[in-house]
């Protein structure tokens, strides 16, 4: 029964696990509203459940259809872009004596660049679909969120230590992921910005948008965006702005990306690089857009077991319980009640 209820909801299983990561990350703000403030739990789950709305989900839904409907918009005129780049490569393959490129070689980019769109255009009605998913999902795990955290409770096959540690890991990851992406896109969004103002890109606010975008892209990252446009430059003739702009994107744009991992992963949790990359990999074809947080979640959790079971049933292992350096060392207390009940 299990199987064919997951196979008949696995389009929407990206809401519920956002559903899922959002209350992880908004059950203090429930336990303050109806503990401190005294709210009706109904009450409460609803006003979070706005907050979700409209500082995450309606935010994001914007700039996702901004993006897209840009791009679709856009007139690419291929045999006009190869006559500027063969003109480009004719003049550098004169000064350097060899033969660079063909065009030949660049029959593939317009067919990756519609395979891209068709892509984005797919993402569309899921992604319009989860955000409803997530809304409902929410607001019944806030309203009943003490039955929801027993059942969790009582289904995890894990001592209680563990069960501790991985609440405490899963929050931790969730932070690292659901917090830490969204802030490094947008330092990445702002200083991409400034550059592409200041060296006369046209539409500096799309494209800065779309670099923010493409922090979530293993290896290449923000490179996909400022790269063309400085050779997009070079092939207009605006050499001293061209140069300029792949410098800027080398030194600063992907700088900035380098130093603002390295402090929000310090700051938040230090969870492995190789870890993102390859989470980030596998997460984006099971989940689309959502996979860039649950990929790497999935993964941590996995290494994160994995570690457990080598801490609790291999003889002399060293390894700790943890998949986050920031805990690693924290030792986790049992309360007496627990305790006295085994």
């Amino acid at each position: 029964m299990g199987l064919i209820i997951f196979k008949y909801t696995r389009p929407y299983m990206s809401g519920f696990l956002c559903a899922a990561t959002l209350y992880i990350l908004v059950n203090g703000q429930l336990k303050f509203l109806t503990q401190k403030l005294k709210f009706k739990k109904s009450l409460s789950a609803l006003l979070i459940v706005l907050e979700v709305l409209f500082f995450i989900l309606i935010p994001l839904t914007g700039l996702t259809l901004l993006v897209i409907d840009t791009v679709s918009g856009i007139s690419i005129n291929p045999e006009a872009i190869l006559k500027q780049f063969n003109e480009f490569v004719d003049t550098l393959e004169k000064k350097l004596g060899f033969n660079i490129f063909t065009p030949e070689n660049l029959a593939a980019l317009p067919r990756a660049g519609s395979n891209i769109l068709q892509a984005l255009g797919n993402s569309v009605y899921s992604f319009a679909i989860n955000v409803i998913v997530i809304l409902f999902v929410l607001y019944y795990m806030l309203f009943n969120s003490d039955e929801f955290e027993t059942a969790i409770n009582e289904a995890l096959p894990f001592k209680e230590e563990n069960k501790q540690i991985l609440a405490e890991e899963t929050r931790m990851i969730i932070q690292a992921n659901a917090v830490g992406i969204p802030l490094l896109a947008i330092i990445q969004g702002f200083f991409a910005y400034l550059g592409y103002l200041f060296f006369g890109i046209d539409n500096a606010v799309l494209y800065a948008i779309l670099t923010a975008f493409a922090t979530i892209l293993p290896i290449v990252g923000t490179m996909i965006v400022w790269l063309p446009l400085g050779i997009s430059l070079l092939l207009g003739g605006d050499y001293v702005n061209g140069i300029a702009l792949l410098i800027y994107g080398t030194l600063i744009i992907g700088g900035v990306d380098n130093v603002a991992r390295f402090l929000l992963q310090k700051k938040l949790a230090d969870i492995h690089p190789l870890i993102t990359v390859f989470g980030v990999l596998i997460g984006i074809p099971i989940f689309g857009f959502w996979g860039v947080i649950f990929g790497p979640l999935l993964l941590s959790l996995f290494i994160l077991f994995f570690n457990m079971f080598r801490h609790e049933y291999v003889p002399g292992s060293k390894t700790e319980p943890r998949v986050t350096t920031r805990l690693k060392s924290r030792k986790v207390k049992i309360p007496r009640k627990t305790l006295r009940s085994k």
